[in-house]
């Protein structure tokens, strides 16, 4: 919880405001406490969205299903205002973390824990059906863990069964969280109370196994196997007991009730109360203790938290006293003649290599400290990129730090999470707990990324991930302090497909290995797309999870007319194509992911590697404006800097040159209001110009151009934006 800012009310309604919890599409969270004591979460909607007829309406319509709904298991509305200038709703405050985060710090639960969850959960949906209401968004964030039990939460998409109410969503949109959709919702069709089972289902499966019973990645891919495949039940377990059976019902385990639940057919699933009488547990006491005790100490520690709350004096609205600018030193590069600012993307560096220590503070201003993170891999399968960002970012500190002129001393604390997810949550929480940590630069990969939004998120901290770009599986509305610095892995087929067309290709071959990461399967979903929509003729071929032979594959699509080949996957995997299309004597243009260009890839294909190409995010340390960068870089390590290591100096020098502009107006920022100056303003940084969207993505799609040639890539250049 941040504490209060300026333009933070002290009330509302009835309630003291405490602290702000969180920030969402349509407005923030605050903890308040009403005369009584009592602990309420209130939401408030933005001025700004107030006034417009649909925000208002789906507010309205959120207020009026929670009080349809009664259940001890699901959060009570406490009080509302609808018709206020600023509309709010008060609820019950549940001081414990979500599922989800449980699940990423203390791992999957077991078999009957699932099932004891499963009754609770299905209670809740069953009292959210009485009322007439589909609740189309159950997921692990919106299912609270107290100390008295779990909660369901958020009711603001949930709408009437009957198919006459007029909903705020056209019949062309998805509703819900891709991941935990039902086949139903994920066609953007009607849906019924059978909807929010399918969901429970992904839910609990999820609990089991730690795993998206249909995967993650793009959302269209994600989409796309919830309405075709069958769901993976991998690890889900039931320790022996077969639940039904001992009970004389006939009834299966939970891995056969679970696929009753993810059945395709809508009148196949159980509904909410049959899916809690077919779990026979006892109904679990209003405590926590029959969850493992891990997640215990976990719900412990959040309720602990709620017994340190902030004074809460009357919140003063403080004009803005800003500053005169502040001095704006112009230095040159060491070796160039180009001027530039102090304050923009190109940096210190004469001073840098001038003044290796920083010089001692000249004013109580200069002597304040204000601390920036790095989450980063350093040890684990990505730590060359882990390690190249957090060397970025060291340069990017040092070098503010030795102007003689700067408004404060930044310090940069760097934790390893090993590109583990559990280890990744302890790193995150530690990082939102201080309070003197501004911003976090991280993490490393995808799903350690996943794995951590939502602590950074509750905390609103602003992370900033420069190597992680595919994200379309959560609420970006959910998420106002993550910021992509990177441009999504969707939009390099958009590069690849322009290089062909002026190449002349006519017809490509697309194989698609879904052996690869979360970025490989967003590679694979898009690149189909983008070339047809380019007028590229396609032969798509996709093999499953585990294929190790792919050496009939590639022949059959050599054989079947194509000019160009396109591959996405594992490294290994490119390596096995690149020989085989050597092999059959393929000679036309070959183009591969960049999550699979490296090390393996160019060890194992050998010289079949020679003339692969890939576009990828990442600048070269060798292209023209990243010269003086790469030296500085070699005299500070005594080596050439890593991919990666541009953009982790880039950012960490954006949140610098942002905090420095509120220290000259006199007032150090709240985490809320970095994510605010972020999000609003432009960057000029070496690898490419920083602006982002409302959602936080970057504005625009620069990419850089790799080949393959003597056993290494070789940058030619970078390619004009897309979007």
């Amino acid at each position: 919880m941040e504490a209060l800012g300026p333009s933070d009310a002290s009330r509302v309604g009835g309630y003291r405001l405490l602290g702000r919890l969180g920030a969402g599409g349509m407005g923030v969270v605050y903890l308040g406490r009403d005369a009584s004591g009592e602990l309420a979460a209130v939401k408030v909607i933005q001025p700004q969205y107030a006034d417009e007829t649909d925000f208002r309406a789906r507010f309205r319509r959120e207020v009026e299903a929670a009080r349809r709904v009664v259940s001890p298991w699901a959060v009570p509305v406490l009080d509302a205002d609808t018709q206020a200038r600023a509309p709010w709703l008060a609820t019950a405050f549940v001081a414990g973390p979500s599922l989800g985060e449980a699940l990423g710090a203390c791992g999957p639960l077991p078999s009957r824990e699932v099932r004891l969850l499963g009754k609770v959960l299905g209670r809740a949906l069953a009292a959210v059906h009485e009322a007439g209401l589909v609740h189309r968004d159950v997921k692990p964030g919106n299912v609270l863990l107290a100390l008295d039990g779990p909660r369901l939460i958020d009711f603001g998409i949930a709408r009437s069964q009957s198919s006459d109410e007029t909903t705020l969503t056209s019949a062309d949109v998805v509703v819900g969280t891709p991941g935990f959709l039902s086949p139903e919702q994920a066609q953007a069709r009607q849906v019924s109370a059978a909807s929010d089972v399918f969901s429970l289902g992904c839910v609990l499966a999820f609990a089991a196994s730690g795993r998206m019973p249909f995967g993650t990645g793009e959302v269209e891919a994600v989409l796309y196997r919830t309405v075709h495949d069958e769901p993976d039940l991998d690890g889900v377990e039931d320790d022996g007991e077969r639940a039904g059976e001992r009970a004389g019902t006939g009834r299966g385990p939970l891995r056969d009730l679970l696929k009753r639940c993810l059945a395709k057919d809508p009148d196949d699933r159980p509904s909410a109360l049959e899916l809690d009488e077919s779990l026979i547990e006892d109904t679990p006491p209003a405590t926590a203790d029959w969850l493992p005790g891990p997640v215990v100490r976990l719900i412990a520690d959040r309720s602990a938290e709620v017994l340190a709350l902030p004074g809460i004096d009357d919140t003063e609205i403080v004009p803005d006293t800003a500053a005169g600018p502040g001095r704006r030193r112009a230095l040159a590069w060491a070796g160039g003649g180009a001027l530039l600012l102090a304050g923009g993307g190109a940096g210190l560096w004469a001073a840098l290599r001038d003044s290796p220590a920083a010089a001692p503070p000249r004013s109580e201003k200069a002597a304040r400290q204000w601390r920036i993170g790095v989450q980063a891999d350093l040890t684990g399968p990505g730590k060359a990129a882990g390690r190249a960002q957090e060397r970025g970012a060291r340069l990017a500190v040092e070098q503010f730090n030795a102007d003689r002129d700067k408004p404060f001393t930044a310090r940069l604390e760097v934790a390893d999470d090993r590109g583990e997810e559990s280890r990744a949550v302890t790193v995150a929480r530690r990082f939102t707990g201080d309070d003197d940590m501004l911003a976090v630069l991280g993490p490393t990969g995808d799903k350690t990324a996943l794995a951590v939004l939502g602590v950074y998120d509750e905390a609103s901290l602003p992370l900033l991930s420069v190597s992680t770009a595919l994200f379309g599986q959560y609420d970006r509305s959910r998420a106002p302090s993550h910021f992509t610095a990177a441009p999504s892995y969707g939009l390099a087929p958009a590069a690849d497909a322009a290089l062909l067309t002026s190449l002349g290709i006519r017809r490509v071959g697309v194989l698609w290995d879904r052996s690869g990461s979360l970025a490989g399967s967003e590679l694979g979903v898009m690149a189909h797309r983008m070339f047809a929509g380019n007028g590229l003729g396609t032969y798509p071929r996709v093999v499953p999870r585990g294929a190790k032979d792919l050496v009939p594959v590639v022949a059959d699509m050599a054989d079947h007319a194509i000019d160009a080949f396109y591959y996405t996957g594992t490294p290994a995997g490119g390596a096995a194509v690149a020989r085989a299309l050597a092999t059959h004597g393929f000679d036309g243009p070959r183009l591969i992911g960049h999550p699979c260009v490296g090390e393996v890839f160019l060890r194992e294909a050998g010289e079949a590697a020679t003339g692969w190409e890939t576009f990828a995010p990442y600048i070269d340390p060798s292209a023209a404006p990243v010269r003086d960068f790469a030296a500085a870089h070699r005299q500070r390590y005594d080596e050439e800097p890593g991919h990666w290591a541009v953009e982790g100096f880039d950012v960490v020098r954006m949140v610098l040159g942002r905090l420095a502009e509120s220290s000259r107006r006199g007032s150090r920022p709240t985490r809320a209001q970095l994510a605010d100056a972020l999000g609003k303003g432009t960057y000029d940084g070496l690898a490419r110009t920083y602006a982002f969207e409302e959602d936080r993505t970057l504005k625009g799609g620069s990419f850089f151009r790799y080949r393959v040639a003597d056993g290494r890539l070789r940058y030619l250049g970078p390619t004009p934006s897309v979007a």
